[in-house]
């Protein structure tokens, strides 16, 4: 089965640099990203643009709108991404660069990191990039849920907030990261409601092949199966891992035990090719 991942990352952010070296024990570089996809069949992945300077780290208030991949100089050939917003860099200089950098063909989407910075998805700070993501036919990506970092507020990354976004800009796809966990039950609300809203399954369990399978047996996971099938929206939800916090191969087969196998195929491929259309030339 050919896998696309929805959620990866590769920028140059101690954070996931120390995950991969002591959590997760991947290879976060240029040539680990590439071994570990062709291992695990997987087609095509879409990073998430973030940046950080040494001064604050992520999230930071300095990076620049739009944030990009910045690991290593080039990206591998099935490497595409969402160019990252910072709220506080959203002048009218940083918005014409932000649809300059939507335009280049492995630009794919947009990123806003709720919760990492202290606005809810309905601040009017994010209104130029919905405005744009419609103008262009680009889907949005909202990280939503608990934060991999003790300074992200939760408040905002509440997974409600984007009930009110989605119905205000109904031409506009948007997908919830991390399917609002631990809120997932309102995250499955919200996909349900909403036809123009999805979620990914990435970063739900953070380290390696064991931690995964013992996710997996016990009840620690029994929030998130009570709202995959509250949701009834299989076709709603995209495979991701969030790696590095993942190895690719153990996280699909981890995915694979949460999905009735007659929606593997859409949440493993077809639906992430729906969400973002840009891709298909990479397939």
């Amino acid at each position: 089965m050919k896998v696309i991942d929805a959620h990866i990352h590769f920028s140059n952010i101690e954070t996931f640099k120390d995950t991969g070296k002591n959590l997760s024990y991947v290879d976060y570089s240029y040539e680990g990203l590439v071994a570990e996809m062709n291992k695990a069949n997987i087609v095509l992945a879409i990073g998430m643009g973030v940046t950080e300077t040494p001064k604050m780290g992520f999230p930071d208030n300095e990076a620049q709108t739009p944030m990009g991949l910045d690991l290593s100089n080039n990206l591998p050939k099935n490497v595409v991404y969402c160019a990252g917003i910072n709220p506080y860099n959203m002048d009218e200089e940083a918005i014409n660069r932000l649809e300059e950098e939507i335009q280049k063909p492995e630009v794919v989407g947009m990123k806003i990191y709720l919760g990492y910075y202290p606005f809810y998805a309905y601040d009017k700070v994010y209104e130029p990039v919905y405005q744009l993501a419609e103008k262009y036919q680009l889907p949005v990506v909202f990280h939503t849920g608990d934060t991999y970092s003790e300074r992200g507020l939760l408040k905002y990354s509440h997974p409600l907030a984007i009930d009110e976004v989605a119905v205000k800009y109904r031409k506009v796809n948007f997908m919830m990261a991390h399917f609002g966990d631990p809120w997932t039950l309102t995250g499955a609300e919200i996909i349900y409601k909403n036809s123009n809203v999805y979620a990914d399954l990435s970063g739900l369990i953070v380290g390696t092949k064991k931690e995964l399978e013992e996710a997996q047996e016990g009840v620690f996971l029994n929030h998130l199966r009570h709202a995959i099938v509250y949701s009834n929206s299989y076709h709603k939800l995209i495979f991701g891992t969030d790696w590095p916090l993942a190895p690719f191969k153990p996280y699909i087969k981890f995915v694979k035990n949460l999905i009735p196998k007659e929606y593997h195929k859409d949440v493993f491929y077809n639906t992430a090719v729906k969400v973002f259309p840009k891709i298909k030339p990479y397939l």
